[in-house]
C-alpha cells in the first residue's frame, strides 16, 4: 500500500511550528509498515527548514520516506501534467481524521489486516464477550470445553 502520514498531532503532539514529543509507538509502526513492503510519504503542512526538520527527526530515528508532500520522489509540478495537491495514496493517516486518530497499535492491525476501524472494534467486541463467557476459577477454565 501507499500511505500517507501526518506529521504535527500524528507522528509527534501538535506543537508546530516546534517539533512535539513523539506520540507512544509511532516511529515503531512507521519502521514496521516499511519492513512490512509499504510505501510511506510524509504529508504535511510544513515547509522550508520546517518540513525539514521534521524529515530529519523521523530520518534520525530510522523511518526514511518513500516521498514528501508529493506522490513520487521525483515528482515536479512543473514536469508531471497530471500534477494534483491530493496525493494517490490507498491510506491517509491523520490526526484530524473523523473521529480523531486511532492508536498506533489499531493503525497497524487495520493496515496490515486491511480492515476497518468499525471491523477493529468488532473484533475486540466478540473478544470481550468470549472472555465474559469463560468460567471466572482456573480449574474450571482448565476444564472448560470451548
Amino acid at each position: 500500500m501507499i500511505i500517507a502520514i501526518d506529521f504535527d498531532g500524528t507522528i509527534v503532539e501538535d506543537r508546530y511550528p516546534s517539533i512535539g514529543k513523539e506520540k507512544p509507538f509511532a516511529i515503531d509502526t512507521l519502521k514496521k509498515l516499511i519492513k512490512d513492503g509499504h510505501k510511506l510519504i510524509l504529508w504535511t503542512v510544513r515547509e522550508g527548514t520546517y518540513l525539514e526538520e521534521a524529515v530529519s527527526f523521523c530520518r534520525e530515528r530510522g523511518v526514511e520516506f518513500y516521498a514528501v508532500n508529493r506522490d513520487y520522489p521525483e515528482e515536479e509540478k512543473d514536469r508531471n501534467k497530471h500534477y494534483s495537491r491530493k496525493l494517490k495514496v490507498d491510506v491517509f493517516i491523520d490526526d484530524r481524521n473523523v473521529g480523531g486518530l486511532p492508536d498506533w497499535g489499531s493503525i497497524y492491525e487495520m493496515i496490515s489486516k486491511k480492515i476497518s476501524y468499525e471491523e477493529l472494534i468488532e473484533t475486540f467486541d466478540r473478544y470481550d464477550d468470549e472472555v465474559e463467557t469463560r468460567p471466572k476459577g482456573f480449574i474450571k477454565r482448565l476444564f472448560h470445553k470451548k
